[in-house]
């Protein structure tokens, strides 16, 4: 199936998306990455408030370019969801309920999918210049001094994404 959403996502919808479903988001989405998925989980371990709320929230798993004249974001391409594997089941146990990026994700990242109903969107490698257009802004949210690492805040616009993990426990690396 295709759909336009809007974000944020609300967990009935997450639960209603199934593999190779072909999404255009449109609304919020953070961006962190390995350094920033550090820190936020050391302030989850500590007991202290996160900088962002992480409830109902998409992360996408990108390092942006450097912004040119004129644009809201240079390409913005997704990077190896992986690398947050570690982070990622605690985060979505706090009510995350999507993440983008490329890749296969571990068993347990699977099993944090099926618990709480969430998604994981692939985003297509090599089109970081086509992301960047569906960019209409951009702001730091959290960790600035991580430079291109920092969490951002960015709307997007009809952002083109696929299901490939959902929370019956298909996969599209199965």
């Amino acid at each position: 199936m295709q759909y336009k959403l809007e974000l944020p996502f609300k967990r009935e919808t997450t639960a209603g998306l199934r593999v190779y479903d072909r999404l255009e988001l449109s609304g919020p989405v953070l961006v962190a990455r390995d350094q920033a998925h550090q820190r936020l989980s050391a302030l989850l371990s500590a007991g202290k408030e996160l900088p962002v709320a992480l409830a109902g929230q998409t992360i996408y798993y990108m390092g942006p370019s450097a912004t040119p004249p004129g644009r809201a974001i240079g390409a913005c391409g997704p990077t190896t969801s992986a690398r947050m594997d570690d982070f990622t089941p605690a985060f979505m146990d706090c009510g995350l309920l999507a993440t983008i990026g490329k890749g296969p994700r571990s068993k347990e990242v699977a099993q944090a999918i099926i618990k709480n109903q969430c998604v994981y969107l692939v985003a297509f490698g090599g089109c970081g210049a086509l992301y960047a257009t569906r960019v209409v802004s951009q702001k730091i949210v959290a960790f600035p001094e991580l430079g291109p690492e920092a969490v951002l805040w960015l709307m997007v616009k009809d952002f083109p994404v696929i299901v490939g993990m959902d929370c019956l426990g298909g996969s599209i690396f199965a």
